[in-house]
């Protein structure tokens, strides 16, 4: 009863919040006057924030400022041993911190290394923190270009453009991101968590062993790494280290902080486009398939199905006493379904059946609710999708908000769903074609699961791992930093092509044949042909995997 009540004033908190945040990230994205901090901002940069971009100019833009990430933080992950506050660690790897520097900047924050055995103060600070940040504001503007692609009207204006990437970027960090994670590190020092520049303390364990507790600047860190659907930890064990995540409330948090911007932002969506009934609607699919994905989460692991959960009673393998199953399975849920990838749990621990599901939702693409921006940009474009089957099945040239989906659109759209499985299934194919299928601890259907999730999580830009697999060699870390970027990079240019391609229609006026795409109908049009969607690619490797090792 205490799990589910932890779910429904989740859901509770979620729908108080939805109008008061949504109206107030419209405020930013939409407000034209720029404060004393973006004007130095955009003088640094040398961009005038009055002049629009085409989508093809902001690609460049977001390729650009990414790739210039890409390299600072690859510099200073090789060169921290030189760096303030850098603890005596050694420079990183160039494997490794080609991974790091990929995965961050990717908004992936998968880890191939233990965080504090390897990563300095200031690196963690300017390098990793600095990314969690500035990675979920690259996000949330593509998505805001892809619905000023829906919202522009090409009858008063004859310039198809999506706003300023520079601008977009600048209001969304300084106005939206870092006011509400310096809230937020306070309310988490406040729970128990570390925030300081220490380079640790020497304790004598009650065996009488020395052990090493190492302090750093935790909570803020955290506080992002949940907002931004980062994920990545400044410890190994991530949100299952006491110094990350002190308690139950905590815990709570750090979901509600997790799903705060991606449910939100429909509400941006519906005011944009002055229609805020199809913002709900988005919500709704967002909403269903989270609620499904958590309940059968949280079901499967309080069932406990296999040997020894049925032996002992339950299946409390690789989950904190702390949080119990439900809340431990919720939390999974709910860092798969978005981008997240943080884990307080084991997640190779969970039971067959069980440890599908959040491998399950990252295939998904992970719109439900999904990550800072790609979630939303992402369901957008299954709606596109869900239209244009249904105008195919009357006969009818497919609309969705005014705007027709024609040739063009449905290539983009298709193109970018095909994306996510060819990295996924082609990574796990080489993987076990070259023989790096990992450790040889686990064999069979189960060491397939981990090599699948590991390209699973790579390729969506989650983050997270399955466990109980050695990923921290030359090739692990050059193929999976190679899914990240693809995964990353070549979706949202398709994005923006497609954003492109809307803003330069002019708006075709609803007629009698026109689907309404705020009912229920349609919500649950598109909850099929997003499941149906993941069925047809990804369950034949499911049925090698998971399912197979659940039902033997």
């Amino acid at each position: 009863m205490a799990g589910w009540l932890f779910v429904v004033s989740l859901v509770v908190a979620l729908v108080v919040v939805y109008r008061l945040f949504g109206d107030y990230m419209f405020r930013v994205v939409t407000y034209q006057k720029s404060n004393v901090v973006e004007r130095g901002v955009y003088r640094a940069v040398g961009v005038d924030p009055a002049v629009e971009q085409t989508w093809g100019v902001y690609a460049r833009s977001v390729l650009a400022f990414s790739a210039v990430s890409i390299l600072f933080l690859y510099g200073l992950l090789r060169f921290q041993d030189k760096l303030w506050l850098a603890l005596g660690m050694d420079p990183v790897t160039t494997h490794i911190a080609w991974n790091t520097a990929v995965s961050f900047v990717t908004n992936t924050n998968w880890q191939a290394y233990s965080g504090e055995s390897t990563m300095g103060h200031l690196v963690q600070m300017a390098g990793l923190a600095v990314q969690n940040f500035v990675s979920a504001a690259v996000g949330i503007a593509v998505a805001v270009a892809l619905i000023r692609g829906f919202a522009a009207n090409k009858a008063a204006s004859t310039s198809a453009t999506l706003g300023n990437f520079w601008v977009d970027l600048t209001r969304i960090t300084v106005r939206i991101l870092l006011p509400i994670c310096l809230l937020a590190t306070l309310i988490f020092m406040v729970g128990g968590m570390v925030q300081n520049l220490s380079g640790g303390t020497d304790v004598t364990t009650l065996t009488g062993a020395t052990q090493h507790i190492t302090g750093g600047p935790v909570a803020s860190q955290e506080a992002i790494k949940e907002l931004g659907t980062n994920g990545g930890g400044f410890y190994n064990v991530n949100s299952a280290h006491p110094f990350e995540n002190p308690s139950a409330w905590t815990n709570w948090l750090e979901i509600f902080l997790i799903f705060l911007i991606p449910f939100s932002l429909p509400r941006v969506f519906g005011r944009m486009i002055n229609q805020n009934r199809q913002g709900y609607a988005i919500a709704a699919v967002m909403a269903v398939l989270a609620i499904g994905s958590i309940a059968l989460t949280v079901g499967l692991e309080l069932h406990g199905s296999g040997t020894v959960p049925q032996a002992v009673g339950a299946a409390m393998e690789g989950k904190e006493t702390r949080f119990g199953i439900p809340n431990s399975a919720t939390f999974a849920a709910a860092t798969t379904l978005t981008s997240t990838g943080a884990v307080n749990s084991f997640h190779d621990s969970y039971t067959s059946l069980g440890g599908m599901m959040p491998m399950v939702n990252m295939m998904l693409g992970e719109v439900a609710p999904g990550g800072t921006g790609s979630g939303l940009y992402g369901l957008l474009i299954l709606a596109m999708i869900t239209v244009f089957v249904a105008g195919l099945m009357v006969g009818r040239t497919p609309e969705y908000l005014g705007k027709k989906i024609g040739a063009r659109e449905i290539k983009l759209a298709s193109l970018y769903f095909l994306v996510t499985p060819a990295l996924v299934l082609g990574g796990t194919a080489a993987a076990f074609a070259t023989g790096n299928n990992g450790t040889a601890l686990n064999t069979g259907p189960h060491g397939l699961s981990e090599v699948l999730y590991a390209f699973t999580s790579a390729a969506n830009n989650n983050g997270s791992a399955f466990g109980g697999i050695t990923v921290n060699t030359p090739w692990w870390d050059i193929a999976t930093g190679l899914a990240m970027l693809l995964g990353r990079f070549l979706p949202l240019i398709l994005v923006l092509a497609l954003a492109g391609s809307l803003a330069r229609q002019r708006p075709a006026p609803e007629s009698e044949g026109t689907l309404p795409t705020h009912q229920p109908l349609f919500v649950g049009m598109v909850v099929g042909v997003t499941v149906v969607l993941v069925a047809l690619t990804f369950l034949p490797a499911l049925a090698l995997g998971p399912l197979a090792e659940g039902l033997s």
